[in-house]
């Protein structure tokens, strides 16, 4: 499993980068692991702005169906486009190819509170 450093993490899963106030969010490699092949991703809060925690979108894999939950309060900017014919990616290439939305964050300060690379390592018992 793959956990990079330059990450923040929560406990539903979703990792996040930021550059100033623009995060970039998907879901950890131990998620996707978790879920199987994804085979379709739906998001429609592009535009939205939502609170902590709050349901942003749903990823279905053969098996199941999951909400994705947002780490920080924000307003989603972007969907990443290559995954309306590629949902795939978010299996091989979570934390580049495979991100999930791009967000104008409320307060950056949000973000260092979550998890760093160890403390997600330990959750998810690796």
């Amino acid at each position: 499993m793959n956990f990079p450093d330059n990450l923040r993490y929560t406990k539903d899963h979703e990792w996040i980068s930021l550059e100033g106030n623009v995060a970039t969010i998907g879901i950890t490699d131990f998620a996707q692991g978790e879920l199987g092949d994804i085979v379709y991703v739906e998001i429609e809060t592009v535009g939205k702005s939502l609170d902590a925690e709050a349901v942003f979108g749903t990823v279905e894999a053969v098996k199941t169906v999951s909400d994705l939950y947002l780490p920080v309060a924000g307003t989603i900017n972007e969907v990443n486009p290559s995954l309306g014919a590629n949902p795939e990616l978010v299996n091989s290439d979570p934390y580049g190819e495979g991100w999930m939305i791009k967000m104008t964050v409320n307060n950056p300060a949000d973000v260092e509170a979550l998890m760093d690379a160890a403390a997600y390592k330990a959750l998810v018992g690796q």
